[in-house]
């Protein structure tokens, strides 16, 4: 009896296994409580090797070894799938390529509000890393003019739009671009909220002439119990953005790539969109929250881009903890194809 129960527990283990570290082949990458899980890879593959360590100590006991050895190989196996899994999407580098004269450089940073991070925080940071899209979720006009300000009195100057829904500063995102890039306007459809993102919003800029990349400054409301078919939504409503041949959207998402999973099309893993820090060695970096290191966060801002744009060179900034923000910066190069 006690060696059916054994095998039935490995079975259901080896199982539970399987779900949170493949979850799109189950299709349940987006339900609850799957998506909380698979948000932090890392730290159920450190999961997985201490239940390992924890098998393999009772294994020393003989009435319980065949069973400790089982549950032991289901932890090998599901850890080792889930580090493949990371070292492919990326561990990051600490630079980025040299800039060149059609370079574009894209920062994401969730600023959590202008009382959490200054405007002269942001301004610098998108100073030096040469940004000429900069998306600020959570941040009003009135903190993205200021960094626009701030920004041009440092040689650098920039454009500043936004979108609203609420009061709040998290009601707020607020995207900035380059004068170099032409010129932009948000679209009514996303600025009145006919068609947004569904509690926080995210901004749509078209480009005035029709010259050059829809940019969408993205922001999607976090996966809470509450929340999920509105966070489902949202990231529908993400990747229908990514449908035009030429579009770069940069933001927080609230989702990792697994919870993109089937989403995509053309190629895609957001409509037509790729993950560039994926592609450019940096994806399984965590920017959020900043209480856990870098290595062990979740990687929930990103920038992506159809395939007019290739990905050169990503990074995430975790010298911007302690600035306020809960999120770290994302920046990545990305170079015109072809």
């Amino acid at each position: 009896m006690l060696r059916l129960l054994g095998i039935l527990v490995t079975v259901l283990f080896a199982i539970g296994a399987a779900i949170v570290t493949w979850p799109s082949f189950f299709r349940v990458e987006r339900l609850f409580p799957i998506a909380q899980v698979v948000s932090f890879r890392p730290l159920v593959v450190l999961a997985f090797v201490a239940l390992f360590v924890v098998a393999m100590l009772l294994a020393i006991a003989r009435p319980v070894r065949g069973f400790a050895l089982s549950i032991a190989t289901v932890c090998v196996i599901a850890a080792v799938a889930g580090a493949l899994t990371i070292v492919q999407r990326g561990v990051g580098a600490e630079s980025l390529p040299v800039k060149g004269d059609d370079s574009v450089r894209v920062m994401t940073w969730n600023t959590a509000g202008g009382e959490a991070t200054s405007a002269e925080k942001i301004a610098q940071t998108a100073v030096t890393m040469e940004a000429d899209i900069v998306a600020l979720p959570e941040t009003t006009i009135e903190t993205g003019e200021a960094v626009a300000i701030a920004m041009r009195e440092m040689g650098h100057p920039m454009w500043a739009h936004h979108t609203e829904q609420g009061l709040w500063d998290a009601d707020s995102t607020t995207l900035l671009i380059s004068p170099d890039l032409g010129d932009y306007a948000v679209i009514d459809s996303s600025r009145d909220g006919t068609s947004n993102t569904s509690v926080v919003p995210s901004a749509v800029a078209m480009p005035v002439d029709g010259t050059g990349p829809i940019i969408v400054a993205a922001h999607a409301v976090a996966p809470r119990r509450s929340a999920m078919q509105e966070w489902r939504d949202d990231l529908q409503w993400l990747a229908d953005q990514c449908a035009a041949d030429n579009v770069i959207m940069a933001g927080d998402f609230n989702a990792t790539i697994d919870h993109m999973m089937r989403l995509g099309v053309d190629g895609g893993q957001l409509g037509r969109c790729h993950d560039t820090a994926a592609h450019s060695g940096a994806g399984a970096l965590g920017t959020w929250p900043t209480e856990l290191p870098i290595f062990a966060g979740s990687p929930i801002d990103h920038v992506m881009a159809t395939d007019a744009w290739t990905s050169v060179g990503s990074v995430v900034l975790a010298s911007m903890d302690g600035t306020g923000s809960d999120h770290r910066p994302l920046v990545v190069q990305l170079e015109p194809a072809g």
